[in-house]
């Protein structure tokens, strides 16, 4: 083999170095031999000042590698506790999110709610960016398990809330819209529209209808509400009047004794008045009138649901 060497002098003139030249291999071989020569006089100057290992350093070595040992052993006894707490953590959370589950089906079916407006059987579709560019490395293992099981229970318990609002809505607006009899006992004596007036003999509207009794009869709301007055009006005598929300309004008038006051809240249901005849009144009864959106309408459409 041959090595072509360039000179930096002006002409460029190139030499030529023969690797099978004796004098060449005598030159590479007295280089390696002094390579290993001072590497092997370096170790003999560190073994010579360290020394041989005596008996006290191979037991405090075992010694220390014995220690080593044992923490490794306690290490690995502490990380697979850790592990077995961790999946018992997650079976919980699962039957928990099982239990939400079938709650949460029950109660849909109970509301006759669109199964596909709350499906329990299946998450709901996500999406969105990666995060990172997707740099993340994903490693399946318990914790991240956990957090998904966690992240499961959060949307139940997210799905549960709306659907309690849904159902809330409805008993809510079920309670508030008048419905029923305002009175235990008795019967309809008047009715709402035109009819003869029993004082003056003439045509006249009548607002409401009129429910005959006897004196003390119980007189109750007809759905939930808040008592907006509560006493003694022109024509009316003693009154009681409910406003519901959603616009509609109920009075309950010519009554003997009154059981709520203003700011009261009732229920449906609720004893708030005695029947008697005050007021513009012949005889006991209690007049009943309902108001959707500050104008009177026919009551017997309520009372008959």
């Amino acid at each position: 083999m041959n090595i072509l060497i360039f000179s930096q002098d002006r002409r460029g003139r190139s030499r030529q170095l023969t690797l099978t030249h004796p004098l060449t291999i005598g030159l590479i071989a007295l280089l390696v031999c002094g390579i290993f020569g001072g590497a092997f006089a370096i170790g003999m100057q560190l073994g010579a000042r360290t020394g041989p290992l005596s008996g006290s350093d191979v037991t405090r070595w075992s010694r220390i590698l014995s220690e080593q040992k044992t923490q490794i052993a306690d290490l690995q006894q502490r990380v697979q506790a850790r592990t077995d707490a961790l999946a018992i953590r997650m079976a919980r959370l699962d039957a928990h999110i099982v239990r939400l589950d079938e709650l949460g089906k029950r109660l849909r079916d109970m509301a006759h709610i669109d199964h596909r407006e709350f499906n329990f059987d299946e998450d709901p579709p996500l999406g969105g960016p990666e995060g990172n560019d997707g740099a993340a490395e994903q490693i399946p293992d318990l914790t991240a398990s956990l957090s998904q099981l966690e992240r499961r229970v959060d949307l139940r318990d997210t799905q549960l809330s709306a659907l309690e609002t849904v159902i809330f809505s409805r008993t809510l607006n079920a309670e508030i819209k008048p419905e029923g009899r305002p009175v235990q006992q008795g019967y309809i004596s008047s009715y709402f529209g035109e009819r003869t007036d029993p004082f003056t003999g003439h045509e006249e509207f009548h607002k409401g209808l009129d429910f005959a009794g006897s004196a003390g009869d119980t007189v109750v709301a007809v759905a939930a509400g808040v008592v907006t007055w509560a006493g003694e009006r022109s024509g009316y005598g003693n009154l009681v009047e409910i406003n519901h929300g959603k616009g509609y309004v109920t009075r309950y008038a010519h009554n003997e004794r009154l059981l709520v006051t203003v700011g009261q809240t009732v229920t449906r249901g609720q004893a708030i008045a005695l029947m008697g005849s005050t007021g513009r009144s012949t005889g006991p009864h209690v007049h009943f009138e309902v108001l959707h959106d500050g104008r009177q309408v026919d009551p017997l459409t309520y009372v008959q649901r």
